[in-house]
């Protein structure tokens, strides 16, 4: 026999064991996702040409607003048409500008082992941010506090699927507006080892963030590396604004990669059409991805968006309905025409629990998003009620379906084609392959098995305690946390963190909203 008898009487080997290594869990992080599905590409090469012209004619003929002196400035160096702070955008200095963006990227983290990969085929999965509430561990919505924000980088910390802490994923309403940003940051960085986002709620708040990041990497390595992600939504339709553009630059300078996001309320700052509004938005994109290289030629970049439909009834923002799906096969498109990553937002639902409403537009978005080859796919675990909450029993379900849909992106695999063909053989007519050695060395990869949902029988579910998702993804959160060891860090580094911080927050006042010098 194979099996040894262990101090506590316990057979090495045996059954017991075997169970206790299939049931452990295993909080490793999934590698880059190489999607290897076929794309869905809804535009032949003359509607993509037919795009591509239309936003360019936008960009010549209407122009963009950059409500910023310095941006202007910089547009007037480069040769553009400004007429006031209108600026008009010739489609050859446009084409030529975006040209020098690198088509991936490559994130560094902390931890070498979790740096990951954009652009092309590869994918990343990143939680959901900005939410002003929270459903917490007991499903009860409220205020989020510094700690609840703590308690979602170490969820990010632990869930494979996610493959970054993002920045702040809910707001921590206990600190002063003006001094967030700092407590944001360094939470990202402590509670976890993977890449994350930083702050761009002014010029000022994203250099504190890549000062913190200097102190993390080292000042050289920023020069070099991409190490931290920053977003500035446009104010559609075309305009960019001094907060965003500021930020931006404070990115660029130092060869960062911001999401160049269009904020996409389709019918209500866009034409209510699908294809015109993929158009303008293209637009917008295309302006504020040429800007980032006025700034800094050969810095990385990412074509970003954000996408919403408007109730014609209500004025609220929609999710996961069919022209949502539609305009990210299209941008998906148009990204890959220009050779630039692309980020899109994931899992999205408008609804107020997690019910049947908000797993439906989440697992349409998330389907869509994948066979629209995105690369950043940001807001994946946890969004909803249009982004007001952040749901702890959806962030670990929404986590999952990310680990599914991760599973299904990878494509059909052959490595064991010759082996199970043999077991055929082996079985025969009539019989069953639990037992067969095949079976017992694959079974485990073989399916994906999802730990949220429930397919027992009725009398083993009521026998269990009746629990629907959310009570099994609360759990699943507590037990996570439980077993919550936080990553490794040099003490004199997070001192010189926390020191930054002190810092800062003396030097700037803490006001309970935001001073346009911080």
């Amino acid at each position: 026999m194979n099996e040894q008898v262990t101090q506590d009487g316990r057979r090495r080997g045996g059954r017991r064991e075997r169970r206790d290594i299939r049931t452990r869990p295993d909080h490793a992080m999934l590698p880059t996702l190489d999607i290897r599905l076929p794309l869905t590409e809804p535009m032949d090469a003359e509607q993509i040409e037919k795009i591509d012209t239309a936003s360019l004619d936008i960009l010549e003929e209407v122009g963009v607003v950059f409500r910023d002196e310095i941006a202007l400035e910089d547009w007037r160096r480069a040769g553009a048409d400004v007429r006031g702070e209108r600026v008009h955008l010739d489609r050859h200095m446009v084409k030529s500008l975006i040209s020098t963006i690198p088509s991936s990227i490559t994130l560094h983290a902390r931890n070498p082992e979790k740096t990951v990969a954009l652009g092309g085929r590869k994918s990343i999965f990143v939680p959901m941010t900005g939410a002003p509430y929270l459903r917490d561990l007991e499903d009860e919505r409220r205020a989020p506090t510094l700690d609840d924000l703590a308690t979602f980088h170490k969820l990010s910390h632990m869930l494979p699927a996610m493959h970054s802490s993002a920045h702040h994923i809910v707001e921590p309403m206990d600190h002063p507006i003006s001094h967030r940003h700092l407590r944001i940051t360094h939470s990202s960085m402590l509670h976890s080892d993977k890449v994350f986002m930083g702050m761009t709620t002014s010029g000022k708040n994203a250099e504190d963030v890549l000062d913190m990041c200097a102190i993390l990497f080292g000042e050289e390595y920023l020069e070099t590396h991409s190490v931290v992600v920053g977003n500035c939504n446009g104010n559609s339709p075309l305009v960019w604004d001094e907060t965003m553009l500021s930020a931006m630059r404070a990115f660029n300078r130092r060869n960062q990669p911001v999401l160049c996001s269009p904020f996409v309320l389709g019918g209500a700052n866009t034409p209510a059409s699908t294809v015109p509004t993929v158009a303008q938005l293209n637009a917008e994109a295309l302006s504020a991805l040429a800007y980032t290289q006025v700034v800094r030629p050969g810095c990385p970049a990412i074509y970003g968006h954000y996408l919403s439909t408007v109730s014609m009834q209500s004025g609220a923002p929609m999710a996961g309905t069919p022209e949502i799906s539609l305009m990210n096969f299209m941008i998906g498109q148009m990204a890959r025409h220009y050779g630039v990553p692309w980020r899109t937002s994931n899992t999205l639902g408008g609804a107020k629990t997690l019910d049947a409403q908000a797993g439906y537009e989440s697992a349409t978005t998330l389907m869509a998003v994948l066979l629209s080859g995105a690369n950043y796919i940001w807001h994946s675990a946890g969004w909803n009620e249009a982004g007001m909450h952040c749901s702890m029993a959806k962030f670990i379900v929404d986590a999952e379906q990310c680990a599914m849909g991760y599973r299904m992106a990878e494509g059909l695999k052959w490595d064991d084609f010759d082996a199970a063909l043999s077991a055929v053989r082996d079985i025969g007519p009539g019989g069953h392959y639990l037992g067969h050695p095949h079976t017992q060395e694959h079974f485990q990869r073989a399916f994906f098995m999802p730990k949220m949902f429930d397919n027992n029988s009725y009398e083993q579910w009521r026998a269990e305690g009746s629990k629907d998702v959310t009570a099994r993804a609360l759990e699943t959160a507590k037990s996570l946390l439980a077993s919550y060891e936080q990553p490794p860090i040099e003490t004199a580094t997070d001192e010189a963190l926390r020191d930054y911080v002190a810092r800062r927050e003396r030097e700037i006042p803490a006001m309970d909203a935001l001073n346009q010098e911080y």
